[in-house]
């Protein structure tokens, strides 16, 4: 066959290749198939606000939300404390807390396997130069092989392309349930953030009440001291009891043994923070700082808002749309299956001539597949899909319903601790009352010193009851601004579009 007339059949086969492949496209965008994806009604709120936000205390003083209740937290949550050392801790947090990089890694995984699921749009080209030396058999008299007892040599550089067109969707399924994967891997990058800042408040705000702790046993111990010292002095003068003394030792050695107990919490509590942070618990300490805390009025928001708020939510309804993009690539498996191929290049028995057009050879041609009988294997594939899309609908209406018991349960915490602590005051101030009486009775002989010793161990029990309150109404509010989201809100979360983007360079850079 001349060259001339070989190129025109070559062209006649690629337009003919060139053909079948548009009409491929054409179909691709036109099917498919499987469930259109619709999100889940989110639970009917008839309340326009928090249950527990409205409860009616205007004529008594203690915690409330703040007003109006449609503004919401944004941002830096925590600035809200306004607590210059907790602001400057939770900076550190996100660089180099090591459960965050662990879920950022989880993000770049998922943005990853996008990738890999939109290669399989493009045809796959193989190059695979080969060769060969090989001498045939002498005694092949009979065989219609040429050239039998010959030495031969072969080069070969052939280019090899497949390609299987989205007929179906079954690839554009496939793709889209990656990047909804990748969505939800991002807004567990961000529930896990927000359960880190979360942590590192609660920590710091037990510690200074551990601080504030050390302070009352301290200055207990110093009273209790001072009252030893009295007991015993009357005691030697002959003038009191050696029961007294007793009394007044055991009194003070039992609360010194509190004071020492304090700070097994607060190292545990400190070695906690430097964990969240990177950083290694012998080389981080934080300063003693006794401090009393009372929560701000923290915006709410309303409750239509929360489902948009809460890291968990989003993820939760993303996985259900990923779920809904899987059962449409179980339905793709019913329809036939088309590739085309086509393959080229040159092969000789020269090196030399590797080059030359004699040496071509081409060939291009399609196939379809289609399963006959599988013994319902695609079915039950299918049916298996739809239950777990069952299984995530359900998870996002437990998770929704969750996130509002979450506020109310912080909500009513808060404004009770608050109420609590404007009694447990009041009792502080009678305990101390109660003591200065009963110390009154004992000087002048009425009572004797177990009396007193009753009246310390009331008033130690009050001052560290309050202190545990006021430690709790924080752990509350703290609660309360992770339930509410943070300063999260839906609009961060990344689109499809955006998550299908390659990573930058620095960012990988930035988290090593």
């Amino acid at each position: 066959m001349s060259p001339k007339k070989s190129t025109t059949m070559l062209k006649r086969n690629i337009r003919t290749a060139l053909a079948a492949g548009s009409l491929a496209l054409v179909a691709l965008a036109g099917c498919l198939v499987g469930p259109k994806y619709h999100p889940p009604a989110p639970p009917q709120i008839a309340a326009s606000n928090y249950k527990e936000s409205t409860v009616n205390f205007k004529d008594q003083p203690g915690w409330k939300v703040a007003r109006p209740q449609e503004a919401m937290l944004r941002g830096k949550w925590w600035e809200i404390f306004h607590e210059s050392e907790l602001n400057n801790l939770e900076d550190q947090l996100n660089l180099n807390n090591q459960d965050i990089k662990f879920y950022f890694e989880q993000y770049m995984q998922a943005r990853a396997l996008i990738a890999e699921a939109r290669a399989q749009y493009w045809p796959t080209l193989f190059a695979t130069p080969t060769y060969s030396r090989q001498k045939t058999s002498g005694n092949l008299s009979q065989s219609t092989l040429a050239n039998t007892g010959h030495t031969s040599t072969m080069w070969t550089a052939p280019l090899d392309a497949s390609w299987s067109p989205d007929l179906w969707g079954k690839i554009r399924n496939e793709v889209r349930t990656e990047q909804y994967s990748a969505q939800v891997s991002a807004a567990d990058l961000a529930g896990e953030i927000l359960v880190e800042q979360a942590s590192l408040a609660e920590y710091y705000f037990e510690i200074r009440g551990q601080d504030m702790l050390q302070k009352i046993l301290n200055e207990t111990v110093a009273a209790d001291q001072a009252a030893l010292n009295v007991t015993q002095a009357a005691y030697d003068a002959g003038v009191g009891d050696y029961i007294a003394v007793v009394q007044a030792r055991n009194t003070l050695q039992a609360t010194q043994a509190s004071a020492i107990a304090v700070g097994l919490l607060r190292a545990q509590y400190e070695h906690a923070i430097a964990v969240l942070l990177g950083r290694v618990a012998t080389d981080f300490s934080i300063p003693v700082r006794p401090v009393i805390y009372t929560p701000p009025p923290i915006p709410t928001g309303v409750p239509s808002q929360l489902l948009e708020r809460r890291p968990d939510v989003a993820a939760a309804e993303r996985t259900l749309a990923a779920a809904n993009a899987t059962i449409g690539i179980g339905y793709g498996a019913f329809f036939p299956q088309l590739t085309l191929t086509a393959a080229g290049g040159t092969q000789t028995s020269q090196i030399y001539q590797i080059a030359d057009w004699p040496s071509r050879f081409w060939s291009i041609g399609t196939s379809a597949s289609q399963v006959i009988f599988d013994a319902g294997l695609y079915q039950a594939t299918l049916h298996q899909y739809e239950a777990i899309y069952n299984t995530d609908l359900a998870n996002y209406r437990q998770t929704a319903l969750t996130a509002f018991q979450q506020v109310e349960d912080a909500l009513v915490a808060t404004r009770n601790y608050s109420q609590q602590i404007i009694r447990q005051q009041e009792a502080v101030q009678s305990g101390q009352q109660y003591l200065d009486l009963e110390m009154q009775r004992y000087n002048t002989g009425v009572d004797p010193y177990i009396d007193v010793t009753i009246a310390q161990t009331t008033l130690l029990g009050d001052q560290v009851g309050l202190n545990t309150l006021q430690v709790s109404e924080m752990m509350s509010a703290v609660q309360l601004v992770q339930a509410l989201g943070g300063g999260w809100d839906v609009s961060q979360l990344p689109t499809p579009s955006q998550v299908t983007k390659k990573v930058p360079a620095s960012l990988y850079k930035m988290q090593r």
